[in-house]
């Protein structure tokens, strides 16, 4: 991203943030109210990035798996994957711990605060939600793996079985007549093509999405609504600051060999849409972008990892889940056994993996935590008068850990091949 683009997203954040500050809820120009006014301007933004999710992500796993050219390749790169998604969130999840049991900001807060803030209505969908047993929540992942209609599950943003349909589809086009072969891995490849001269699109009126998005939630929110919350909105930023700031740029140097500055600066696209959609499924486009353009890393692993990553790995909705249970206890006054704290950890990780990609898709993981080691799922009101604005910061680390491990995955493809003297080698699309 060029310099100038990079100065128009930032002064489109600090004129959003001035415009929001004194539009308010109320403020018309002409009759027209200037809040719903941002909301129509930023939902369709956000309509056009959801738009092009569901055909990028199928191409794009479709065209990376097909040019999976060695089975011990791929399982090598599918483990080492799913190792770095479970070693970013365990260690996001840890410095939210530390954080919030050393801080301890919920200690002599108000338990009224954010009454007003959710409805009883939605306070008994989370709890049906939280109420269903362990195998129930298997249960749904496993479905959701392999839907009945895969139409439907792409239409209700069902990214997990998605992903699973389109791989085996990939990886088994490689083995059919090459001809048959071809002309399907042609016609995936154009789209992928098209859908990302569409982000290139996209990307020009970024700042204007991100202006209407974060002057929505200024505006109707107010930053005075932060101080109610202040110690729970701080313990949280702290946590992801140290995370994305230390923890993750220490892997980039060790093991990733990048400059971690460089990888920010060529990451920054994504992570201004991401903070301003707070949704990462919408983010994909740019994070494939960015990844393959400003950070140099294969398409073939940008292709099949950013999908996955997006699906499964978020490792600052862990932190915020395992601060947001602790922070409710402690302006409950109850106390928590170490076998407790453990079980929020462990509840707290496998959750983490299942919550959607879109907006709030947390509440339900801290409400589910809460109910199993009985707290009132009432709780939840606690925290909701800053949720926006932390979905927000969340989802923007979210985004980052997962470029993060797509750099570690690059390296360790690179280390394999040197190693093993293994090939991958793309298919080719033409058609004979």
């Amino acid at each position: 991203m060029k310099n100038s683009a990079i100065l128009r997203v930032f002064g489109a954040i600090i004129l959003a943030v001035i415009a929001g500050c004194f539009t308010g809820r109320d403020t018309a120009i002409f009759e027209i109210n200037l809040l719903q006014l941002y909301g129509v301007v930023g939902q369709t933004f956000l309509n056009a990035l959801k738009l092009i999710a569901v055909p990028l992500v199928s191409s794009s796993i479709i065209i990376a798996t097909a040019r999976m050219g060695s089975d011990s390749a791929f399982k090598v790169l599918g483990f080492k994957s799913f190792g770095y998604f479970i070693s970013t969130t365990v260690l996001a999840m840890l410095v939210g711990y530390f954080c919030v049991t050393i801080l301890q900001p919920g200690i002599g807060q108000d338990g009224s605060v954010g009454q007003s803030y959710i409805s009883a209505e939605q306070l008994k969908v989370m709890q049906s939600e939280a109420d269903q047993g362990v195998f129930e929540k298997i249960e749904l992942i496993l479905l959701r793996m392999v839907p009945s209609n895969i139409v439907q599950a792409a239409a209700e943003g069902q990214i997990l079985g998605l992903i699973v349909f389109c791989s085996f589809f990939g990886f088994l086009s490689a083995k059919i007549d090459p001809h048959a072969s071809a002309t399907v891995l042609s016609f995936f490849q154009g789209v992928f093509e098209i859908m990302m001269k569409i982000t290139h699109l996209l990307m020009k009126v970024l700042p204007v999405g991100v202006f209407a998005l974060i002057a929505k939630v200024i505006a109707s929110t107010g930053l005075d609504a932060i101080a109610s919350a202040i110690a729970f909105f701080g313990v949280v930023l702290l946590g992801l600051s140290i995370t994305c700031g230390v923890v993750f740029p220490v892997f980039l140097k060790i093991i990733g060999k990048k400059n971690p500055f460089q990888h920010f600066r060529a990451m920054f696209p994504a992570l201004i849409t991401a903070f301003s959609t707070s949704s990462s499924a919408a983010t994909m486009p740019v994070a494939i972008e960015c990844l393959e353009e400003g950070a140099g890393i294969p398409s073939r692993i940008c292709n099949f990892f950013v999908p996955l990553a997006t699906a499964i790995n978020m490792p600052g909705t862990a932190l915020h889940v395992c601060v947001a249970v602790f922070f409710i206890a402690q302006v409950y006054g109850v106390s928590l056994g170490f076998a407790t704290q453990g079980m929020i950890l462990l509840m707290t990780l496998l959750t983490s993996f299942g919550v959607a990609g879109v907006p709030s898709g947390s509440l339900f993981a801290i409400v589910t935590v809460m109910t199993m080691i009985g707290l009132p799922s009432e709780g939840i009101v606690l925290i909701l008068v800053v949720e926006r604005l932390l979905d927000m910061c969340r989802t923007a680390a979210n985004v980052y850990a997962n470029s993060c491990c797509a750099v570690l995955i690059a390296q360790a493809e690179r280390q394999f091949k040197e190693n093993n003297n293994v090939d991958v080698v793309p298919i080719q699309v033409q058609a004979s």
